[in-house]
């Protein structure tokens, strides 16, 4: 994307800074810095920063990092307006903001650590202001989608490619690597987010992490992936069954879940609350006695990050709206045996909803 696309949702941006009167706000999280600059889409140690992005009322925005970025600032942000502190970031950030803004200051509170806080809060009005961006981020722009829509089929293409690979006697590990390198071998930048994949009773823990435990005869296996392309996510998750004679509680199990998702897939579209759609899967599991076996939310958004606005959980009454896209992943999980989980994601479209 161009400079004149960030450029464009830095000014939508202010229009929702002037409804909470602030004279500039801070991004702090990596995403939202990203979407609004194209500078370093991930901060890869959760204990250090590459930097922040000051948007100001006026317009007179800043580019703030630190020496070991100036010559990647300058290739896409106006020389004169980054900011290269040393030291103490927060304080150096605390002298710019002092020079450069008066009035209240909105800050990202769920990403800014209390010892930032501290440093940077010294003389300044700040008002906690998260989700700004977020309800900019929620609803995708055609490229955005159409890069979301590659990402997905690279997912897809490596969701058919799989089950050929899953034999008895291969590990989780060895699952996990043939995923990632599958990925990196098609043309994505990284994986989205670890791999998940989980043999047996393993599948029972939504968020496995692998390990050595193989594959047996006739046994479930969980693989919950993504990658990363032209900077956008992809999330799927299928359940494979290893050997020819899945058990009924398998086969039982994967009629439930598959159904659930299916009548919220149904229920997706421009006016629906997340809530809503996650209600439709959660009593479709209940009327059948299984929904305390359903752990989790049905979904999330997906896009720059795997985990973003909207979340269809029943807390989240947030109003579906076209270019929104969500995952759809509805899940059963049985200590003795395993689990199921089934995913898609799909785009919110203006009569209904179509998958990635």
């Amino acid at each position: 994307m161009d400079a004149t696309r960030y450029a464009e949702r830095r000014e939508k941006l202010r229009g929702l800074m002037r409804g909470k009167n602030l004279s500039a706000l801070l991004l702090t999280l990596d995403a939202n810095r990203f979407y609004v600059s194209g500078f370093e889409l991930e901060d890869h140690q959760v204990n250090e920063s590459s930097g922040c992005i000051l948007v100001t009322a006026d317009g007179n925005d800043w580019l703030c990092t630190d020496a070991r970025y100036d010559d990647a600032a300058k290739r896409l942000w106006d020389p004169s307006r980054i900011f290269i502190y040393g030291g103490d970031a927060a304080k150096a950030v605390n002298t710019l903001v002092r020079d450069k803004v008066s009035g209240v200051v909105g800050f990202e509170e769920s990403a800014m650590t209390v010892r930032f806080h501290k440093e940077f809060s010294e003389g300044l009005r700040l008002e906690p202001a998260d989700g700004l961006v977020e309800e900019l981020r929620m609803v995708k722009e055609p490229e955005e989608i159409a890069r979301m829509e590659a990402s997905a089929a690279l997912n897809h293409k490596l969701m058919e490619w799989l089950p050929g690979n899953l034999a008895v006697g291969v590990t989780e590990e060895e699952i996990a690597w043939s995923v990632e390198r599958f990925f990196r071998e098609n043309g994505a930048q990284s994986l989205a987010f670890p791999c998940i994949t989980a043999v047996g009773a393993n599948a029972a823990l939504p968020h496995a992490m692998p390990g050595k435990t193989a594959i047996t005869e006739n046994t479930c296996v969980l693989v919950d992936v993504g990658c990363r392309l032209d900077d956008y996510c992809s999330d799927q998750t299928r359940t494979f069954w290893v050997g020819d004679k899945p058990s009924e509680s398998f086969m039982e199990t994967l009629s439930l879940v598959r159904t659930a998702q299916e009548k919220a897939i149904e229920a997706i579209r421009p006016g629906v609350k997340a809530s809503d759609v996650y209600a439709v899967a959660r009593n479709h599991l209940d009327e059948h006695g299984v929904g305390r076996y359903f752990t989790h939310g049905l979904g999330h958004g997906v896009g720059l990050q795997t985990h973003e606005s909207p979340s269809l959980n029943p807390r989240n009454h947030t109003v579906l709206r076209p270019g929104m896209v969500v995952t759809v992943e509805p899940g059963l999980y049985y200590p003795e045996w395993g689990g199921v989980r089934w995913e898609y994601m799909a785009l919110v479209t203006e009569d209904g909803c179509r998958l990635l």
